[in-house]
């Protein structure tokens, strides 16, 4: 028999062993929902560090590339915020198999206007950049790939500049999203699950 591969997104989806005596479902503890996958990127502000064109550029890319439809609340479950355009989300994404740990690792997506305290008010240029290429965070820690950084690798300098430019000349937005959770651990804020599983059958 040949192996099924299955792309899931929101929830799980996971083919059940057609021998089976009794009918399994295995979707039976979640709910499907319908995520916000294109969204408008909101309007940058004058900003005397960026020319116009550098930020009209990044917004252009910020929407090309999807950002909104993780970094923006509600839009992972279909309800997304206006005002919360790219503030960050209070639901997060699993990124372990939920139907091996009932506690999957969870990731919850940053604020990406330039709040100082919640956001990356205080990241540089040059640290945005780092983060889009190379996955790397203001810490130095590597981001995990939830965050689709190895495909934005060989993005060039002057567009991964660009959406620094765009993202630093936001409108600043307060919102702190929950903290990211380990495999094992509970989760105290809602997630949905994203995932590839193949059958072994």
């Amino acid at each position: 028999m040949k192996k099924l591969i299955l792309i899931a997104t929101l929830p799980v989806l996971i083919t059940a062993c057609a021998s089976d005596p009794a009918p399994y479902n295995p979707l039976d503890e979640f709910e499907q929902v319908n995520p916000a996958t294109m969204l408008e990127s909101p309007e940058s502000v004058p900003n005397n560090q960026f020319t116009a064109e550098q930020r009209e550029r990044g917004r252009y890319l910020v929407t090309l590339l999807g950002c909104g439809s993780c970094h923006t609340n509600g839009a992972l479950v279909g309800q997304p915020r206006a005002d919360q355009l790219l503030a960050g989300s209070d639901w997060g994404i699993a990124y372990t198999n939920p139907l091996q740990e009932i506690n999957p690792g969870v990731v919850y997506p940053g604020n990406l206007t330039p709040d100082p305290e919640t956001g990356i008010g205080n990241w540089s240029v040059a640290q945005i950049v780092a983060m889009l290429r190379t996955g790397m965070d203001n810490h130095g820690e590597q981001t995990l790939p939830i965050m689709p950084w190895p495909a934005y690798h060989e993005i060039v300098v002057d567009d991964a500049t660009a959406i620094a430019a765009y993202l630093k000349s936001l409108p600043a937005v307060r919102h702190e999203v929950p903290g990211n959770v380990a495999p094992g651990q509970r989760a105290s804020s809602p997630y949905v699950h994203f995932g590839v599983y193949q059958s072994r059958e």
